[in-house]
């Protein structure tokens, strides 16, 4: 279904030599000219690859054993201002849209900036947007938006996204996501549309952003703002066993011998006696003689135990490695940008906070049907009818939330963190005598240490406007308060 043949042809494109587009502008050898739906096939592979051992790490998946991390043990410090380098690919996606005389890639250039400066925003808080977005030039110098303006901004330009690809005519041509499919573009913007609101759920006070208005206004008119129906619908990258690509994790020498399933995330799945387990981990090779189907058969490494502590653990053969298809399979499973078990958590919870009407729980068994279909587990009506697992009111946001995390698995990048940073669900451990931060989790990451110097004004006066304690990885930022 999907176009590979512009898939690999841009990957080809845009690795060589490591060129950029601002290369390809400077040099007087090189054509300055780029059609729109090979740039749309960059940025496409760019947003929709979310597999992350790191954010595995943090989210208590995953355990490493091959040295201290700091994701694991919670001591990270500076992070990147790369998604820019995406932002300016999609501004030169419109530019290249408008010499072709085209709208349809200026329409979807609104949801990859709106998604591109999400990302940016929940990693640090206030950065810099409107002065980005309003020329082509190099700004080494921008003012830093509220988070107040960029969530507005990017709400209003998801909103008119799908609105303009519901009247759009042209073709969508490079797109190795939906092959073109205008209303599968509408249902992933709105559904998109859904988590943004949910992930500004302590800010339902704010009149500019008008939370829960704007979540009823998607439910109340399907027809015009459609969702997904079915992980036939999920905002899915396909792996392809050709070189470049494949799966990212595929051959990943480190992952065949230090990373192992996290202690509390196994515990979790075996009280559960979820079968997901098994597409996650393998047996431990003390438990070899059980069945591939035995819980008792799995453990995991505790993510905030001492070092030396999970080493040995692992050395006696007394942990699970992380499942071999992870890095035996050139394809694999699709890495998710947001799919459709995430919709119905969204939904789940939305009527749990009262924003909509509905049934919770008719919700939240559909998110899970639709995680187990995703790994291929079709017999889930035992799995509900636990009493472990079935949604009552008391205790709705830590099922909800603990489900998502469950669905979440090495998937869609840091979300599954910002979630626990937004509810507290699952809890994530950090009682071991191994995590550093003073047994704290971080709330987000100090601004790249270049800023300092190209543009001191600016991250002074933002970090002022954000943090009495200054820029530290343990400050609330706005989002969260």
């Amino acid at each position: 279904m999907k176009n590979y043949s512009i898939y690999i042809l841009c990957a080809l494109f845009f690795t060589v030599s490591c060129t950029k587009i601002e290369d390809l502008q400077d040099d007087p050898n090189r054509a300055t000219s780029v059609s729109p739906d090979l740039l749309l096939t960059n940025i496409e592979t760019k947003a929709f690859n979310n597999v992350s051992l790191n954010s595995a790490l943090a989210s208590r998946y995953l355990t490493f054993t091959d040295g201290i991390n700091e994701n694991q043990y919670y001591n990270w410090q500076q992070a990147s201002f790369a998604n820019y380098d995406n932002i300016k690919q999609v501004h030169k996606m419109i530019e290249e849209s408008e010499k072709a005389e085209t709208e349809v890639y200026s329409i979807l250039a609104k949801f990859f900036n709106s998604y591109f400066i999400t990302e940016l925003t929940m990693v640090f808080g206030e950065v810099p947007y409107s002065e980005i977005l309003a020329t082509g030039e190099e700004n080494y110098t921008p003012v830093y938006d509220t988070q107040e303006a960029i969530f507005l901004k990017v709400l209003n330009d998801l909103n008119d996204a799908s609105n303009a690809l519901a009247t759009n005519e042209e073709l969508i041509l490079g797109d190795v996501i939906y092959d073109g499919d205008k209303t599968k573009w509408r249902k992933l913007i709105n559904t998109y549309y859904l988590r943004v609101l949910l992930m500004l759920s302590n800010k339902t006070d704010v009149a500019s952003l008008n939370v829960i208005g704007r979540f009823q206004e998607i439910l109340e008119n399907p027809t015009k703002y459609p969702l997904f129906d079915s992980n036939e619908d999920n905002g899915a990258l396909v792996y392809v066993n050709i070189q470049d690509n494949r799966y990212p994790l595929f051959n990943n020498n480190e992952l065949q011998t230090a990373y192992y399933l996290e202690e509390s995330f196994v515990d979790r799945l075996k009280d559960l006696e979820d079968p997901r387990l098994f597409v996650f981990a393998e047996k431990t090779p003390a438990a070899i003689a059980l069945a591939d189907d035995d819980f008792n058969a799995y453990d995991g490494l505790y993510g905030s135990a001492i070092f030396s502590d999970n080493a040995a653990k692992a050395v006696a053969g007394n942990a699970s490695r992380i499942a071999p298809r992870f890095y035996n399979d050139p394809i694999n499973e699709p890495s998710l940008l947001i799919g459709y078990s995430e919709l119905q958590f969204i939904l789940a919870e939305a009527v749990a906070r009262t924003w909509i009407s509905g049934d919770a729980a008719s919700y939240y068994n559909e998110g899970i049907k639709a995680s187990m279909n995703f790994y291929g587990i079709s017999e889930v009506s035992a799995y509900l009818a636990k009493s472990e697992v079935q949604l009552t009111s008391a205790i709705a946001m830590a099922r909800i939330a603990t489900q998502k995390h469950i669905a979440l698995f090495l998937n869609t990048g840091w979300q599954m963190f910002y979630e626990q940073r937004r509810t507290g669900y699952p809890e994530f451990n950090v009682d071991g005598g191994g995590t550093l931060n003073e047994g704290r989790i971080p709330k987000r990451w100090l601004y790249p240490a270049n800023e300092a110097t190209n543009n001191a004004a600016s991250l002074k006066a933002a970090i002022n406007r954000q943090f009495t304690s200054g820029d530290d990885i343990n400050s609330l930022m706005w989002l969260l308060k």
